[in-house]
């Protein structure tokens, strides 16, 4: 099977499907069609990455649940803004092991970000946020 994304971005949708499914059971036939496309590749080499990159995935799906399921109106302005701030850093860490598997996996492809907050180091989390 030819797949359709390169490799970084399979196993980044294929993450994401499988933290779907293991909530909601809803989405099965998504996480087929990913496994199916990344059944052609060897992911020994970035196993200890995909599950990281699962964990940030979760940890983003817990900062946004409120904000899905239309409870945004009980989260303060303040509490909506420290969740935007701590989403962005969690894509960072996302792009950057996404980037760290593609060159494992010998992809040319990289997920870059020119002029963007989520490249700065400058933002980091206050010390009262873990990470």
């Amino acid at each position: 099977m030819t797949p359709i994304f390169p490799i970084i971005e399979l196993v980044d949708r294929y993450a994401i499907a499988l933290l779907k499914q293991n909530k909601t059971q809803a989405n099965l036939e998504e996480l087929t069609f990913y496994k199916n496309q990344l059944s052609d590749y060897d992911l020994t080499e970035i196993e200890l990455e995909l599950q990281n990159l699962y964990q940030i995935h979760s940890q983003i799906w817990q900062l946004e649940s409120d904000l899905k399921s239309g409870r945004e109106n009980q989260v303060s302005l303040e509490e909506i803004g420290r969740r935007a701030i701590e989403i962005r850093n969690w894509n960072h860490k996302r792009i950057t092991l996404k980037n760290t598997m593609a060159e494992k996996l010998e992809c040319k492809i990289r997920e870059i970000k020119h002029d963007h907050l989520s490249q700065s180091d400058l933002l980091k989390f206050p010390s009262s946020i873990k990470d």
